[in-house]
């Protein structure tokens, strides 16, 4: 009988833990064949059983279905905490009482307190119905600003004079006073439209004594000496003012970014008498620039905004970020006439089309 011996097998048999199995020590012969033969016809098991694939298949895709249900529900919980936080911030104390110039007076600025929870949590709520709507695409400053953001530095303004009472928009360069070239179409626009903006004001002026009756159009003075005529009343078009002023309403409807959608957008006459002054207060929002066309500036008028004077000039534009703590004031003397500046909301050039599309549909006029 021929016998041999085989390290390779040697190793085989090892690695399958049975040494001695096959011939013994490693020798084997021709009578060891036919078990051989038995044993190759085996079938090969496959390293991964077909129902254990399958088992890891499952447990793989529950894995990240619970992953994603987790997402889900850490961007629902941030919300839910900002909601929390401002609601336990407590009330937002008035600002002290003033005029606001072309537009409804601000709760802040009547010496009324504000909720500010209520307030954040109605901006979060539309803001997600947004996006449910539409998209959270862009949407970053603004769901910052929703969610109660800090003002400039982490504080509440710059050097507190800075102070936007309503909605602070994050990461928009800050300046009391912002350059023509940022809306140029726009400023454009109203100073070749001076003359006839001008003769609307002299078709609804009058003599601002305050003994007779209010004209038709006019808003009750919402401090001494301080009148208004609004075409556009937090984002509302005033019809019949409108028709009286169509030179004005014209030039409003071919401005680019006028706030005309929006609770923050108003536009109208505003009428400053002699010896009158509105002290210093913040507007709603530091997401709007105002623009002042001057009309009629006798001597004697200042505007001060962030600590920079500045004054108007008829026939010419000033753009103010009326989020600044700011002031006005006619020092002239009666005989000067009234100070007198058309006055309209436009959006804060660093604003992009989404965010103003979704600010817009968050603070949207009442119907």
């Amino acid at each position: 009988m021929w016998k041999g011996n085989s390290p390779g097998c040697n190793q085989g048999a090892a690695m399958e833990g049975t040494s001695g199995e096959l011939g013994g020590q490693g020798n084997w012969g021709l009578e060891d064949a036919p078990g051989l033969l038995a044993r190759a016809s085996l079938p090969i098991m496959p390293a991964w059983p077909l129902p254990l694939a399958s088992s890891a298949l499952t447990l793989l895709l529950g894995a990240l279905t619970s992953l994603f249900l987790w997402y889900c529900y850490r961007l629902g919980s941030q919300d839910m905490q900002a909601l929390g936080a401002g609601s336990r911030a407590g009330a937002v104390s008035g600002r002290p009482g003033g005029c606001s110039e072309a537009g409804r007076p601000s709760p802040r600025s009547s010496g009324e307190s504000v909720e500010g929870p209520r307030t954040e949590g109605l901006v979060s709520r539309r803001l997600r119905a947004y996006a449910r709507r539409y998209s959270w695409a862009g949407m970053g400053r603004v769901r910052r600003a929703a969610q109660g953001s800090p003002g400039p530095g982490g504080g509440p303004g710059v050097l507190g004079i800075q102070r936007p009472g309503l909605l602070f928009l994050p990461d928009l360069p800050s300046a009391p006073f912002v350059p023509r070239d940022a809306q140029r179409h726009d400023v454009e626009l109203l100073e070749s439209s001076f003359p006839a903006i001008l003769r609307d004001f002299g078709a609804v002026s009058w003599d601002f004594s305050g003994t007779t009756p209010l004209p038709r159009g006019w808003c009750p003075p919402l401090a001494p000496g301080c009148y208004q005529l609004l075409l556009y009343q937090a984002g509302r078009c005033q019809p019949s003012n409108c028709r009286r002023c169509p030179g004005a309403y014209r030039a409003l409807r071919g401005l680019r970014s006028f706030m005309s959608a929006n609770t923050f957008g108003n536009a109208g006459f505003s009428v400053l008498l002699p010896g009158a002054r509105l002290e210093g207060r913040c507007g709603p929002t530091n997401a709007r620039v105002r623009c002042h066309l001057g009309l009629k500036i006798p001597p004697g008028c200042e505007l001060v905004v962030g600590g920079e004077p500045q004054c108007w000039a008829e026939g010419h534009c000033l753009l103010v970020d009326d989020s600044f703590l700011h002031t006005v004031a006619h020092n002239g003397s009666p005989e000067d006439g009234p100070r007198v500046v058309f006055i309209v909301d436009l959006w804060h050039p660093n604003v992009a089309g989404a965010e103003r599309q979704a600010l817009d549909f968050v603070f949207a006029p009442d119907p």
